[in-house]
Parts: structure tokens; C-alpha cells; sequence
């Protein structure tokens, strides 16, 4: 399974990447790289301040291709399937109240 590193420098930016709206949660990774959706791969994930890298397997829900009128970055947005490390509880503990901020993302 084809691996991602996933390194998120602040807290703005996890923001902006952030898909709460998915089931279980979800990372908008920026990519010039073709993916269909559905595809399956795994995320290496190192949030903001983390000491350890979390990993999470997931597919593909979520595509921005280059050049889309949003002028949003490429890339794709990937559901967590396997999360074993609590990823989606720990964004959502560092994002806090700025899940109800309304301020743009990447996907919405």
C-alpha cells in the first residue's frame, strides 16, 4: 500500500486540511500526483508540536485537480479508515474551537 507523508506545520494549516465532515475524519493532502477515488493508501501524519508520527489507513474521497476555478491547491482529500492512533480525536483536540471558526478550507 502506497504510503504519504503528511507533515502539517501549524495549526492554520490543519485547519485548512481537515475534513470533519467525513465519518470518521479526514486530511486534505496537497499532490500533484493522479489518484482515482477510492483508492486505498496509508498517511504518516506529524501534526503540529507532535513528538511521533501517527499513521492512518484511508481512501481517497476527495479530489481538487490542478487549475480548479477555486484556486485551491491540488491534491486529494483522504477518509480515515483504520485510525488505531486516534488521529481524528487529537486534530480535532488541537483544532478546538476553531472547528467552528466558518473560515475557508481547502474542500469547503
Amino acid at each position: 500500500m502506497q504510503e504519504l507523508l503528511v507533515d502539517v506545520d501549524n495549526l492554520d494549516e490543519l485547519y485548512r486540511c481537515y475534513m470533519p465532515y467525513l465519518k470518521q475524519g479526514g486530511l486534505f493532502v496537497r499532490t500533484n500526483m493522479r489518484y482515482e477515488i477510492g483508492y486505498s493508501l496509508a498517511l504518516r501524519v506529524t501534526l503540529p508540536d507532535a513528538l511521533e508520527d501517527d499513521v492512518v489507513t484511508g481512501k481517497v474521497a476527495w479530489i481538487t485537480p490542478q487549475g480548479a476555478q477555486s484556486s485551491n491547491p491540488p491534491g486529494i482529500g483522504i477518509s480515515f479508515l483504520d485510525d488505531k492512533t486516534n488521529l481524528n480525536a487529537k486534530i480535532e483536540k488541537l483544532l478546538g474551537t476553531m472547528l467552528n471558526s466558518g473560515n475557508p478550507t481547502y474542500t469547503m
